[in-house]
């Protein structure tokens, strides 16, 4: 018997699970995803990335702006679904909703959980230095990311890896793992874990603060919340009131004078060396200045005086925020 399908989400991340659920042929009886919502400095009414897919392979679409709505929950009771699947939604579903379905509600999560519950787990785990990450494919309950685990699957986080990448990468595993966990959750064969409460962790989304660089970090730290932040949300250090965003770049073990964190101690081939915290330096090789376009840093430096510059320091954003 076909099991009858809602599927729930929005980003490309979840994009790419519709597809693969798409393409194994399981029954989808309704996609939901967020409203169409205005993009770009033009803004642009523009579909969800869901929506786009759905649309391609002629699926019923739903975007309620409130999923506790007494409407959406109506149009879902009406398909009397077998399982409802969430990746990356962006709505909290109400109790009654999760409970619906014959099968029950689960959830595709882009973390091994129970580290990082939570908005931004891709992020953290890049900001953090980890060494893997993973997808967890979970059952629903009321409290965030914290139900029982029907299934993981892990892989390594590259030292090349930015959040961009590993999106696409664990888009991809989720998708995976997600078709390969179905069949056996159809026949009655998972047996879910507990999520172990003391190794709860978790991943906030990302605050306009903690986009500023803070140069009293090593330039390991540095180094990964740039490329955690990389494409977005992005970046950032000051330079005399200026806002740079910072693209790439790398720690260097070369020696310097010791300065202060932030400050500008060399220009090496092209590339602003920044002292950071614990004696250690820190290459910017792409960066953006206010009002330009990306670019190399040998770009930039074509265009600045190099004797002034090397007096400068960027500014040091010192919060004692944790990530």
């Amino acid at each position: 018997m076909t099991q009858r399908i809602v599927f729930m989400g929005t980003p490309h991340f979840a994009a790419h699970v519709l597809e693969q659920l798409i393409n194994h042929d399981f029954e989808i009886v309704l996609v939901v995803t967020q409203p169409d919502r205005p993009v770009g400095r033009k803004r642009v009414l523009t579909p969800t990335p869901v929506k786009e897919v759905a649309l391609t392979h002629h699926l019923e679409v739903f975007q309620p702006e409130n999923i506790k709505e007494d409407e959406a929950m109506e149009r879902i009771t009406s398909l009397e679904p077998d399982l409802i699947i969430t990746a990356a939604y962006g709505q909290f579903l109400p109790q009654a909703m999760l409970q619906l379905p014959t099968l029950g509600a689960i959830n595709v999560h882009a973390s091994l959980l129970p580290k990082y519950r939570g908005g931004a787990p891709i992020h953290y785990a890049l900001w953090n230095g980890d060494e893997e990450t993973g997808i967890t494919i979970m059952y629903m309950t009321k409290a965030m990311d914290a139900g029982d685990i029907i299934s993981q699957r892990s892989i390594p986080i590259e030292s090349s890896d930015d959040v961009g990448v590993l999106f696409e990468k664990l888009a991809i595993l989720g998708g995976e793992l997600l078709v390969d966990t179905l069949p056996d959750l159809f026949a009655g064969k998972v047996q879910p874990q507990v999520q172990n409460e003391a190794e709860v962790s978790y991943a906030p989304e990302i605050t306009k603060e903690q986009e500023r660089i803070n140069w009293h970090q090593t330039a390991q730290q540095i180094d990964n919340q740039i490329r955690a932040f990389r494409p977005f949300p992005s970046s950032y250090t000051m330079l005399n009131g200026e806002r740079i965003k910072i693209w790439a770049g790398q720690p260097v073990t070369s020696s310097y004078q010791k300065a202060i964190p932030g400050q500008i101690v060399a220009a090496d081939g092209g590339r602003l060396i920044i002292q950071c915290g614990q004696q250690t330096y820190f290459a910017i090789d792409e960066l953006q200045p206010s009002g330009k376009k990306r670019m190399l840093t040998e770009q930039w430096l074509n265009g600045v005086e190099l004797d002034q510059l090397l007096a400068e320091a960027f500014e040091s954003s010192e919060g004692n925020y944790e990530n």
